[in-house]
């Protein structure tokens, strides 16, 4: 089983995340920010990657340091769960509608981090989530996992299924590149021969 498991902790925040790669979707979320949370289970769920998650962080003053460690922590459980990357799909690619809204995310796990993020929110807040957190989230998920990672909203007018769209593309694309490929037959797919940079 492809699994890892990874303990942050700062003057900040303090972050647990466990992963299996090959799971059912499972999880257990518990960051202290529920549209955070309710966005990481459609990301596991949807996924089929059991993700466990326990963040405690200082909201007092606001969401951003635990957003980002949370997304720094992911990144680095799912890295390190997927190992030297032999025999992996790679690449995944999903659109996902959800009512008005419609977005694409396409990945790379090519062990080279970069966020292309083209998703602009109506409004300022979910709830009492500010939405330029999203990007903060998936730049630090990027980052710490080595993912050439593109995201855009192509259409939508309401802040919460845009926010949903993107979480739920992410999650199939992801889904579709950690896959091992039986074609690939335990090869790193890759000329370089490796995908850790």
């Amino acid at each position: 089983m492809r699994q890892a498991s990874i303990s942050r902790k700062t003057n900040e925040t303090a972050v647990a995340v466990t992963v299996s790669l090959d799971g059912t979707g499972r999880h257990d979320i518990k960051t202290g920010i529920g549209f955070l949370d309710h966005m990481l289970e459609q990301l596991a769920r949807h996924s089929l990657i059991d993700l466990d998650i326990t963040a405690q962080g200082d909201l007092h003053i606001d969401a951003h340091h635990t957003a980002e460690d949370t997304g720094i922590a992911l990144g680095q459980a799912i890295s390190q769960a997927l190992g030297d990357r032999k025999g992996i799909t790679r690449y995944g690619t999903a659109y996902v509608a959800m009512d008005e809204a419609l977005s694409r995310v396409s990945l790379d796990i090519s062990g080279r981090p970069y966020l292309v993020w083209k998703v602009a929110f109506p409004t300022q807040k979910l709830g009492d989530f500010d939405t330029e957190l999203f990007r903060e989230f998936f730049q630090a998920f990027a980052q710490n996992s080595g993912i050439t990672l593109n995201v855009e909203n192509i259409d939508g007018f309401n802040s919460h299924h845009i926010a949903e769209s993107c979480f739920k593309a992410c999650a199939r694309a992801l889904r579709q590149a950690v896959e091992m490929d039986p074609r690939q037959q335990g090869r790193i797919p890759s000329t370089k021969g490796s995908l850790k940079g």
